[in-house]
């Protein structure tokens, strides 16, 4: 119990007293049984996605030789999203348990946040809803991880990479411009945004207790106190699938993105 309730107080850190009432809300997050894996999908409005996801998701992890969890964060959706997944964990529940976890607080990172501080799994990470990534990536992940890396993301930039279907123009250009930003400060890290991120728990509670960001930038300071710990982070090349119903906004996520990166450079060393 004082390991949960020193999860609540990491928690805390970010979220003030609205976020501890949140987090003790979710009580269902604290009673969930021991995996190795929990895996977390940050969902805001993703009722008529998420069904397809959640599906894929419990089919791969369900032939796998290590044990799953998956945790939906519905982030404030106003559609359908918990009720459906809701409805999913009580048919699919049986092969790959499926939790949903409430953050009324706004943000990729907050969502991310809450759903990786409200677990216990030795391993645990995120990916996004459009499964952009191949669910095949946690093969080779789960296995840096087993043999000691801190973090494995998945990269869309590192050498090897390839793009199933392009990002816009719009995109492309805004992920130079923000790729070029962040390359002096998370060194040695071709791609910090791309939503595919697993990790294992003691060296990540460590870096979350100090992170602020709670938007798109929020992959960024974490791999930055990552690194500032001493943190082994592996990169792996992928095959990636832009999604065209992605949830970011290129012109006002995307400033949001770089205001927060120059805080962050002006708040760390």
């Amino acid at each position: 119990m004082e390991v949960q309730m020193d999860l609540l107080h990491s928690h805390s850190i970010h979220t003030g007293s609205r976020g501890i009432f949140q987090a003790r809300q979710g009580t269902d997050s604290l009673r969930r049984s021991h995996v190795d894996l929990e895996v977390v999908i940050p969902a805001y409005n993703e009722a008529a996605r998420i069904p397809g996801t959640l599906m894929q998701a419990v089919d791969f992890l369900a032939g796998q030789p290590w044990s799953s969890r998956i945790v939906v964060v519905d982030n404030g959706s106003v559609d359908e999203t918990g009720a459906v997944v809701r409805r999913i964990s009580r048919d699919k529940g049986n092969e790959i348990p499926i939790s949903v976890v409430g953050c009324s607080r706004r943000g990729k990172g907050a969502a991310v946040s809450r759903g990786l501080l409200s677990g216990t799994s030795k391993y645990t990470g995120f990916f996004d809803a459009d499964l952009a990534t191949p669910l095949e990536t946690l093969i080779p992940t789960m296995a840096h991880l087993e043999e000691g890396a801190s973090a494995v993301i998945a990269s869309r930039h590192a050498p090897g990479s390839t793009f199933v279907q392009p990002q816009q123009l719009g995109r492309r250009v805004g992920g130079t411009a923000f790729r070029v930003l962040t390359k002096s400060k998370v060194k040695g890290i071709w791609d910090t945004q791309c939503g595919f991120k697993f990790f294992e728990r003691a060296a990540l509670t460590a870096a979350m207790v100090q992170c602020r960001t709670t938007g798109f930038a929020f992959d960024v300071e974490l791999l930055l106190r990552l690194q500032h710990q001493g943190a082994r982070i592996v990169e792996l090349p992928v095959a990636w699938t832009d999604v065209a119903a992605s949830t970011f906004r290129p012109f006002k996520d995307g400033i949001s993105s770089f205001a927060s990166v120059l805080q962050l450079q002006k708040a760390m060393p």
